[in-house]
């Protein structure tokens, strides 16, 4: 009865022949994607109209994540185009969203 066992053992697991057992195969791992890689990836890919890889990119953080760091990109635009333009943030931001001026 023991050997029936033994053979049943071997025939599910072949590769195992009565000696320590080789590691599993491991599975590609995935990168991990910040929350700024997936807002940079989001707002690029909305820009040129992408939808594809708008879900991509949508697919890495939660979606709390991916606002905050639209937001923050947001905020560092106008910074910097305000900078550019020796302008208010304030100023920029409203133009930029076709606001008149406040």
């Amino acid at each position: 009865m023991t050997s029936m066992f033994g053979i049943l053992r071997r025939a599910v697991t072949p590769a195992r022949r009565d000696g320590p057992s080789a590691p599993a195969p491991r599975a590609p791992e995935r990168r991990q994607h910040n929350l700024f890689e997936a807002a940079a990836t989001f707002v690029a890919a909305s820009a040129e109209d992408d939808q594809d890889r708008m879900d991509e990119a949508s697919a890495w953080v939660s979606p709390e994540a991916l606002s905050f760091g639209v937001g923050e990109l947001a905020c560092r635009a106008v910074i910097a185009l305000a900078r550019e333009r020796d302008e208010s943030p304030e100023t920029v931001a409203r133009s930029l969203l076709g606001l008149a001026d406040g």
